[in-house]
């Protein structure tokens, strides 16, 4: 089985470019959608996934810091589904695909039956051990990016706060949407109570909105 693995922290973030990127080289994978805000820090599919995961299957992630919350926590991954013989695939980091740690792992130099056999086989362990600190650099690398955003995220809100901005939706306040802005021309321009040749009932079903918005748009104008 091949899985695509798509996680987003915030209900606000974008989760479709996580699935194209990935179904756009593995059409046949199985997507599992995380969605987690910074409260609740469960990842309670990617928990129930782990489980159900058999020798040989895939899990493809967009990048590594999909994998995981933090560094330790996605390189204790890593070594667990390693070891029960899970291929685990990064888009954006290749060179840390199981499989090729996995390469790096069986790397065998030709001994030649001399003292330089020695030399040989400190080179295999500095590979593997290479490999490994790639790996986890990766992780940590992943895990610097989102504590810098969320640190220069802190300093903007404070940044602002000082400067006097109120932050968030003013009180009482609302957003106002295209299709209220377009409905209120209507509604100047064709309802009677604004000089124009429709009843109220009537621009109502022109507009296409509820009795009690039409009020409340009328009463705003």
């Amino acid at each position: 089985m091949i899985y695509g693995y798509v996680r987003i922290s915030t209900q606000k973030q974008n989760i479709e470019r996580q699935v194209r990127n990935i179904l756009r080289i593995y059409p046949t994978a199985v997507i599992v959608r995380e969605i987690y805000t910074g409260r609740t820090q469960d990842r309670p599919k990617w928990v129930k996934l782990q489980p159900q995961l058999q020798q040989d299957d895939v899990i493809v992630f967009d990048s590594v810091s999909r994998m995981a919350r933090d560094s330790d926590e996605g390189f204790h991954d890593y070594q667990n589904l390693f070891g029960k013989k899970i291929e685990l695939k990064f888009l954006q980091e290749p060179h840390i695909d199981t499989e090729v740690y996995r390469k790096a792992l069986e790397v065998s130099i030709p001994k030649t039956g001399t003292n330089v056999d020695v030399i040989l086989e400190a080179v295999e362990q500095y590979l593997m051990l290479l490999a490994k600190e790639q790996i986890k650099i990766a992780f940590d690398q992943a895990q610097k990016e989102v504590d810098d955003l969320r640190q220069r995220t802190k300093e903007g809100i404070e940044t602002a706060r000082l400067n006097g901005k109120i932050l968030g939706r003013p009180k009482g306040g609302h957003c106002i949407t295209e299709k209220e802005v377009k409905a209120k021309k209507i509604m100047q321009k064709r309802a009677k109570s604004f000089g124009g040749d429709l009843s109220d009932s009537d621009c109502m079903k022109i507009i296409g909105v509820s009795r009690k918005t039409y009020y409340k748009y009328k009463k705003e104008i």
